[in-house]
């Protein structure tokens, strides 16, 4: 007999039990529930929005809300955050010094069981960052001793569950923390674990805040007596809220820049590196993608978006040029597959880890 699907109406049924606070209502007819997913497995996600000022008096809330959920039947496993928007003003145009209009300056700095933690960035979409940080992640783990993991900040396009091969797999939990799922040696968290990876997230920036912030803290990276010795961080791109929660919320080590050689692709990164320089997180170096195209048939390579352009731009900015990727079909289909691609990225690994010394 066909078991029936658990659908978003049983769980939002659900969470009409759980009561608001000071509303005289519930938390889904106040509109306080948002960004739901219910995955085919069992697995829920949504949020709570809640007043900035009262987040950490009302974590009892979010626990509650997943105690219900997860007493549905079907249900495996219930992930709930609380996220905080300030409602727009009226009569204030310019916002007070303490303004946080994403409720973040509630949540402490976090003390993570990490030596290093290096953010993977670029200032514009489609120059295969995340593909970097998974092949770079793989050859730090291969090359060294060091205990390596891997964080999909990318919120709303997490790729690394498909890079890394681990596509369906969903992580486990103690009951405080999540375990993360390891390939080639490497620990890795994703919201692709969570949440169907073929429905989009319809969230504003406060909830990719929480959920980022979420991840950090939440995940089972090491202990202090076992920590993790490098934590990449695959970021989404651009310079915005996501950017800002780490190098606010953590102490990043430092960060990578990835681009291609183009005018455009150049310009952007130059904004991630003005971007990290604001916020006083060191730039370890700039890696340039594409950087040649490598025909599969003859082996005759051609700089189709221009070369050397990023090793320019990193010596005018005065941080280390740390490779150049070819544009390999190789490269690609390594990635499709969910395998590393051997070799290209070993030299780059080197360098990170001398610069960290």
């Amino acid at each position: 007999m066909k078991m029936s699907r658990l659908s978003k109406e049983q769980v939002l049924e659900i969470l009409s039990a759980v009561k608001a606070p000071d509303e005289g209502t519930d938390i889904v007819a106040s509109g306080m529930v948002s960004g739901l997913q219910v995955g085919k497995n069992g697995d829920v996600f949504f949020a709570i929005e809640v007043d900035p000022a009262r987040g950490a008096a009302l974590e009892p809330l979010r626990q509650e809300a997943e105690r219900v959920v997860g007493a549905l039947k079907g249900v495996k496993k219930v992930t709930a955050v609380l996220t905080a928007e300030n409602p727009a003003s009226e009569n204030t145009r310019t916002p007070p010094a303490n303004h946080d209009p994403h409720g973040m300056n509630k949540n402490p700095r976090l003390n993570l069981p990490v030596r290093y933690i290096i953010a993977v960035a670029s200032g514009k979409g489609g120059v295969g960052k995340s593909t970097i940080s998974y092949n770079i992640s793989i050859a730090l783990a291969k090359n060294s001793q060091l205990k390596i993991g891997l964080l999909d900040a990318d919120i709303y396009g997490p790729s690394q569950p498909r890079l890394m091969g681990l596509e369906g797999r969903k992580p486990g939990n103690d009951g405080e923390k999540i375990e993360p799922l390891e390939a080639h040696g490497v620990k890795v968290m994703s919201i692709g674990f969570m949440v169907d990876q073929n429905k989009a997230l319809v969230w504003r920036g406060p909830m990719v805040q929480s959920a980022l912030y979420q991840m950090l803290r939440d995940v089972n990276w090491g202990s202090a007596d076992d920590p993790l010795d490098i934590l990449i961080v695959d970021m989404p791109p651009g310079t915005g809220d996501a950017q800002l929660t780490m190098a606010q919320k953590v102490p990043l080590a430092g960060a990578i820049i990835v681009s291609t050689p183009q005018d455009i692709a150049l310009m952007d990164a130059r904004r991630g590196i003005e971007m990290f320089g604001a916020v006083n997180v060191p730039v370890l170096g700039v890696i340039e993608n594409m950087s040649t195209h490598v025909c599969s048939n003859c082996g005759h390579e051609e700089h189709i978006f221009g070369h050397g352009g990023a090793r320019a731009e990193a010596e005018k900015l005065g941080v280390p040029f740390l490779g150049e990727i070819p544009l390999h079909i190789d490269i690609r289909e390594n990635a499709d597959a969910g395998q590393p691609s051997e070799g290209y990225f070993d030299a780059i690994a080197e360098k990170i880890i001398a610069a960290l010394k």
